[in-house]
C-alpha cells in the first residue's frame, strides 16, 4: 500500500498542471467569487460551504483520471501480477490522494481565513477536517467511477452525472427545507449534501456539535463504501 501510494506521489510531483489544477485553482475560484459577490455577509456565509464542494470536485476529476490512465496504460495490470492485494492498490491510491487533499485543504482553508479573511465560528481545525473530508469522498468516487469509463474523456464526462445533481440538491443553491418532497429524499441519499451541511455548521457553531459529527461520520462512510467499490473492480491478473 505504501509502495503504492509512493509512486502516485512520485508522478504527481512531475505533473505541473495537476499540482496546479489541485492547489493553485480552488484558492483562486473562491478569491474570485468574493470579488464577484462584493457582500460580506453573503461571501461568509457561502466562501465555507464552498470548502465542501470544491476538494470533492478537483480531486474526484483528478483521480478518475489518473486512475483510468493505470487502467490503460496496462499498470494496473502488471502491479495485480504482483503480490499486491486489491485493497492494497485502492487503499495506496487513497492515502497518496488524501495526502495531497491535506495540502489542498490547509491551502485552501489559509486563503479563506488568512487571506480573505472569512469568519468561520468553528475555527481552523474543524474547516480543514471537513475540506479534507470532502476531498477523500471525491478521491473514493473518483477511483470507483474511473472503472466504469474507456478514456479520460469518459471519466470527465461522469461529473455531470455524478457531481451535479448532487449539488443542484445539496442545499447550496437553494435550502433543503424549501425543495419540493421528493428532492428532499433524493438529497438524503447523496454525500455531497452531508458535506456541505457539515460546512454550513463548521460556519455558525463555535464547538464541535453531534450535527458536525453526524455529517462528518456520513461522509466518511460514503467514502469507504466507494473505495470497497472501487476494489471489486480490479480483477486479479495471472
Amino acid at each position: 500500500m505504501l509502495a503504492v501510494s509512493r509512486r502516485v506521489l512520485t508522478q504527481l510531483r512531475h505533473d505541473p498542471r495537476t499540482l496546479g489544477l489541485l492547489f493553485v485553482v480552488p484558492p483562486v475560484l473562491i478569491t474570485v467569487l468574493k470579488y464577484v459577490v462584493q457582500n460580506t455577509w453573503t461571501f461568509n456565509h457561502l466562501a465555507p460551504t464552498l470548502l465542501g464542494i470544491f476538494p470533492m470536485v478537483m480531486m474526484f476529476l483528478v483521480t478518475s483520471i489518473a486512475t483510468l490512465r493505470e487502467r490503460i496504460n496496462g499498470t494496473l495490470e502488471r502491479l495485480t501480477t504482483m503480490p499486491l492485494g486489491k485493497v492494497d492498490f485502492v487503499l495506496g491510491y487513497a492515502v497518496a490522494f488524501s495526502a495531497v487533499a491535506f495540502v489542498q485543504a490547509i491551502i485552501t482553508s489559509s486563503v479563506l481565513l488568512g487571506v480573505l479573511r472569512v469568519t468561520v465560528a468553528g475555527g481552523t481545525i474543524l474547516t480543514i477536517v471537513g475540506a479534507l473530508l470532502a476531498a477523500f469522498l471525491g478521491t473514493a468516487l473518483g477511483l470507483f467511477v474511473s472503472a466504469f469509463a474507456q478514456s479520460e474523456f469518459q471519466a470527465v464526462q461522469f461529473m455531470p452525472a455524478v457531481i451535479f445533481p448532487q449539488l443542484l440538491v445539496c442545499g447550496l443553491l437553494v435550502p433543503r427545507a424549501q425543495m419540493s418532497t421528493v428532492l428532499q429524499h433524493v438529497a438524503d441519499v447523496l454525500p455531497l449534501t452531508y458535506s456541505v451541511d457539515a460546512m454550513q455548521r463548521v460556519a455558525v457553531s463555535s464547538h464541535w456539535t453531534t450535527g458536525i459529527t453526524h455529517d462528518f461520520l456520513i461522509v466518511a462512510a460514503f467514502g469507504l463504501i466507494a473505495l470497497l467499490l472501487g476494489s471489486l473492480t480490479i480483477r486479479r491478473q495471472e
